[in-house]
Parts: structure tokens; sequence; C-alpha cells
């Protein structure tokens, strides 16, 4: 989900992030390395079944649109839902499912149906996100959500309300995209500005595709581009950054960092389990559909290790606590926010390539 600030200057390829599981116990091991034996998980045909619903379902209500047979209006809905949703299968994609060709993988998940961030830019911040010592930290973490320690005194009042804003349930809604886009160009900008010609490539390909599927909507379906803008890709980027709204925390500990959210279905299902966050950063080669049952394998221990940053009543109760106030403050509560990885006392050992941590 593209929540990032300032994506981060320095960036490895993807190929060479590895996805580093980390299990309680051998057994824990094991119980996993065994939902990875089933016929869902070798065929990965529920994520297969997920891209052609939403590719199949956008493009579907797209040429009803087209045809007279449903009103803009009606599928503006739909096409906000599938767009958000989009954005929810490239967050699978990038971590290697359903194949292991990256090439593949990433044909799949270029189509920018929300319209603001090319793939590969959410790609390699998002798995340089996954750096579990560095997250929230300002400056390190590229989806951090908070200013370094001594940034808000410096702060214009207008850009202090924005920040408390962005910390709200509805605020998020509205402020959020604006704020993350602004980011985001701002250092697409920069980069561009140093010679940076991977960014150049990569902007000028996703302007490319982008431009492409504006005209087919205007010349072809009869879709004002800005039209689109507005009342599709700005809302669907507004609905996916609700997961992120509370998904992280500034906390000693690098894994009480990491929510658990006990979400209803339908917004499991848009998020594709993301909600077990906890369970996504120890284990993210585990496809989305086996999320849950990893969660409650071990729910007990995954909700200790978070030291209670639990979420009981789904992305409501968010809604409820927070519709109007701030999550915590905008400034990170640490005046040295690093992070060093804390067992607990727990022990070590690598299974197979595997970091095992138990306590």
């Amino acid at each position: 989900m593209p929540t990032a600030r300032h994506p981060p200057s320095t960036r490895r390829p993807a190929s060479r992030l590895p996805d580093m599981a980390e299990y309680f116990d051998v057994d824990h091991a094991n119980e996993i390395r065994a939902l990875g034996t089933c016929f869902a998980a070798r065929t990965e045909w529920p994520t297969w079944l997920l891209i052609a619903t939403i590719y199949g379902g956008w493009f579907g209500a797209m040429l009803l649109v087209r045809a007279g047979a449903l009103p803009f209006a009606a599928a503006v809905p739909v096409l906000v839902v599938l767009a958000a949703w989009q954005m929810s299968l490239q967050h699978e994609l990038l971590h290697g499912h359903p194949t292991r060709l990256d090439w593949l993988n990433r044909l799949l998940a270029y189509p920018p149906l929300a319209i603001w961030y090319p793939y590969t830019c959410y790609r390699d911040t998002h798995l340089a996100h996954h750096r579990d010592d560095d997250l929230t930290v300002p400056g390190v973490d590229p989806e951090g959500n908070y200013l370094p320690h001594g940034r808000w005194a410096t702060l214009p009042r207008w850009r202090r309300a924005l920040w408390v804003l962005r910390k709200t349930f509805l605020g998020r809604l509205v402020v959020g995209p604006p704020m993350s886009v602004a980011a985001t160009f701002a250092d697409a900008l920069r980069r561009i500005r140093r010679g940076e010609r991977a960014a150049l490539r990569m902007w000028a390909t996703h302007g490319a595709c982008v431009a492409a599927l504006l005209a087919w909507v205007q010349l072809s379906v009869g879709i004002a581009w800005w039209a689109y803008l507005l009342a599709v890709s700005w809302p669907a980027l507004s609905l996916a950054m609700v997961r992120s709204l509370l998904e992280h925390r500034a906390a000693v500990h690098p894994k009480a960092r990491i929510a658990i959210n006990e979400a209803g279905f339908a917004m499991r299902l848009l998020y594709l389990n993301n909600n077990y966050h906890l369970v996504h950063h120890d284990l993210p080669g585990l496809p989305w559909f086996q999320l849950p049952a990893a969660y409650r394998m071990r729910r007990d221990a995954y909700l200790a290790k978070c030291d209670g940053f639990v979420i009981r009543g789904g992305y409501l109760e968010l809604l409820r606590r927070y519709a109007w106030r701030p999550t915590d403050a905008p400034e990170h509560p640490f005046r040295h926010a690093t992070a060093a990885l804390s067992t607990g006392g727990g022990r070590i050992a690598v299974i197979e390539g595997c970091l095992q941590i138990s306590s």
C-alpha cells in the first residue's frame, strides 16, 4: 500500500531483498511449511482468481459504461473498490506471488488503475520497509508516519494541522492522498534532478502507461480523464490508506511496533489479510490466503509478541476511536529514534536459512 513520505535515496533490487521468515520454534516452522503443501499454495489459484476478478471487473465495468448499460456514477463505487483492491494485489505480487518470475509478477502489477504511483517505486520502498529494526524511524523507514524529534517545532501552523489531520481516520481520507502524492512527486523530482536515470526511466514508463490508460478511458469509454482522477483514483487511494492509519507505532521493541487488526471479512478481503500485519512481517513469503490460518495457529503468541498492539474491533473500532482524534502525536517520541533488535531475552537460531526467534 503506497504510504511512503520519502522513498529512500538508495535502493537495492527487489530480488536482493530476501523474505526472511521468523518462527517461534521448530514446530512452528514445520507448521508453516506444511501450509505450503496444500493445493492452493502449490497452484496459487486464489491469487490467479483475484487477478482475473480485479482486472476483469475493472475492464467489464468500463465496457458497460461505454455501452450505456451502466451510468458512470453507478460504476464509480465498483471502480474505486477495484482500484484500491489492485493496490493490495500489487503488495502480494511484489512479495513473489503468484509466480517466482519477477518479470511476470511485475507485468501483472504494472497497470496503473490507481494512477499515482509506479509499481516499481512502491515495490522498492515497501521491501525496504520490511527491515523491522528500522520501523517508524524517521528518514529510515520509507513508510514511516512520524516526524523526526524536534522537527515539529519548526513547522508552520498549517503544516502541523495537516499532520495532525492525517493521523485521524476521516482526516486521512481527505489529506492523506495529497500529502503522500506530493511527497512522492517531490522525491521523484529530486532524484531526476540528481541525474538518476533509473528514476527517470521508471517515471517515464509510468507516465506513458497512465497517459495510455486515461486516453482509452476518455476516447473509448467516454469518461473524462479528470473525472476518472477525481471520482475513482483519488477515493481509491483514500480507501487504501485506511489500512495504514494505525499499522505501526513507535516502541522500543521492533515487534511491538507492528499491529494486528482483527478486522471483519470484507476489510480482510480488501486488504488481502494484511491487517494481520505482524504475521505478514514475520512471514512475508506466506500468500495472503494463508495468513489467517497462520494467525490462528499461534494467536496468543502473536498477541504477546506485539505487546498488546491489537485492534480487536477492526477498522470500525478505528473509526469510532479516531474519527477526528489523532492516533498519536506526529512527532516521533524518541529523541534518538534508532532501532536495535531486541529479542526480549529469547533464543535466536537459523533453521534452513530462516531466522527463528523464541522466548
